[in-house]
């Protein structure tokens, strides 16, 4: 399972003063990223809607208008956004989305492309997502392919990118459904993208730092691993929980919190029932995991944040947002040989990048500790980006695995200073 850790015996690392920093340019980097979303009102009007209706204000949303049909006890109503050039061909998509689904209501996003050589992709499922689970299980839909791309969970993948068939656009389709006869409704307040293509590769030219040495953001901690075992049916419990972990240290960072009501079915005992619930409110019924990269940013996004999965092109780039006061959770995969102090190997981890130090290693909060106190690591800046933004690994028995390649969770409130999020025209800064 590539979101999947081992338990972490951790050191705990002296805190940093605040330091100036100094830019210098970094090297240049093979990998193509864009991101685009839809979220402003122009935006949401700019797309195609059979019973939806787009809302101004100051955070616009589009929700159910009047339902363009009826099914299995369900209204429903869609949006099919423009079609988005990638400007190059794409090997890989994950898709992002924020939204409230009230009681009663969720939504369904879908993916529809076009490839370099002008034939269409199937119309993909990339996710049917509700902020609860009374309604529907949210969840992922295996099986899905067309002998040119496949959906891996939550990514969008071209199966051999050798073969020269990429992505050249997309659209994405929202259904957005109630309870027949009903009058709540989903409001969504952001749909993307991102589409990348990362070439393979072992290792990855170094970053030159300097723009946030010194820096260290007050991230909350929260382990992990002090919930090994509590509610199993939850992705087998708290030690393959790094991901919700990860992404509700940040969420607290910005001051949000579960409502007491939210943790009432949490056992009084555990420590930290909102692990427990972000666990929950983040687990796909069909992955059978709490590992979902957009259904972690739409979590997040529903304690009024803005959160996407995107990839950035180096530790230059995590540490503009650190900069400018925002954490960036990252996903890697190593052993234990290649990450030095973390004493632990991982096909697939999410930790939170929370700083630097002030000769540049990176400061992270890593879920896969012995205890809250432990969650503090310091990681060689140089091994760090290896393991984060490479494509290719060697596991332990000298075979081949894949690596993220850089991916990253963004999740700030939207009025924060975002700096540019790779290969976006339309983002928030």
């Amino acid at each position: 399972m590539r979101r999947t850790v081992a338990i972490a015996v951790l050191a705990v690392a002296s805190l940093l003063p605040a330091a100036p920093a100094v830019a210098k340019p970094g090297p240049v980097h093979d990998e193509q990223i864009t991101f685009h979303s839809w979220r402003s009102f122009p935006q949401w009007r700019s797309g195609t809607a059979e019973g939806t209706r787009a809302v101004p204000g100051h955070k616009p949303y589009l929700t159910i208008d009047r339902p363009a049909g009826t099914a299995d006890g369900w209204d429903h109503a869609t949006w099919t956004s423009p079609v988005q050039h990638i400007g190059f061909g794409a090997s890989e998509l994950v898709a992002s989305w924020n939204a409230d689904t009230p009681a009663g209501t969720w939504l369904q996003v879908e993916l529809e492309g076009t490839y370099t050589d002008g034939r269409a992709t199937p119309r993909y499922v990339m996710g049917k997502w509700a902020s609860g689970d009374q309604d529907i299980h949210r969840a992922t839909v295996d099986g899905q392919s067309d002998g040119v791309s496949s959906i891996w969970t939550d990514t969008f993948s071209i199966d051999d990118a050798s073969a020269g068939v990429l992505l050249q656009s997309y659209r994405l389709r929202l259904t957005l459904y109630r309870k027949a006869g009903t009058t709540a409704a989903p409001r969504v307040y952001l749909a993307g993208a991102m589409a990348s293509n990362v070439p393979d590769r072992f290792t990855v030219p170094a970053s030159a730092g300097h723009i946030a040495w010194g820096r260290e953001l007050a991230v909350p901690r929260y382990s992990q691993n002090i919930h090994e075992g509590h509610y199993p049916e939850y992705d087998n419990g708290g030690e393959a929980w790094c991901s919700p972990t990860s992404t509700e240290m940040v969420v607290e960072y910005w001051g949000k919190h579960p409502r007491p009501e939210d943790l009432a079915w949490v056992d009084p005992t555990d420590p930290d029932p909102q692990v427990d619930n972000a666990a929950r409110s983040t687990y796909d019924y069909t992955y059978e995991g709490a590992g979902n990269w957009p259904f972690n940013t739409a979590y997040a996004a529903t304690y009024g944040l803005t959160g996407i999965v995107t990839r950035l092109h180096s530790l230059d780039e995590a540490e503009r947002f650190i900069a400018a006061g925002i954490p960036v959770v990252t996903s890697q995969s190593f052993l234990a040989t290649e990450l030095t102090g973390a004493n632990y190997s991982t096909s697939g981890h999410l930790f939170v990048i929370v700083g630097f130090t002030a000769t540049g290693d990176v400061i992270v909060n890593d879920p896969a500790s012995s205890s809250n106190d432990a969650v503090r690591n310091v990681y060689s800046r140089t091994e760090f980006e290896q393991v984060w933004l490479r494509t290719k690994r060697y596991r332990a028995n000298g075979t081949v695995a894949s690596g993220s390649g850089g991916i990253a969770y963004l999740i700030a409130p939207s009025t924060a200073h975002w700096p540019r999020v790779p290969g976006s025209s339309n983002w928030l800064s």
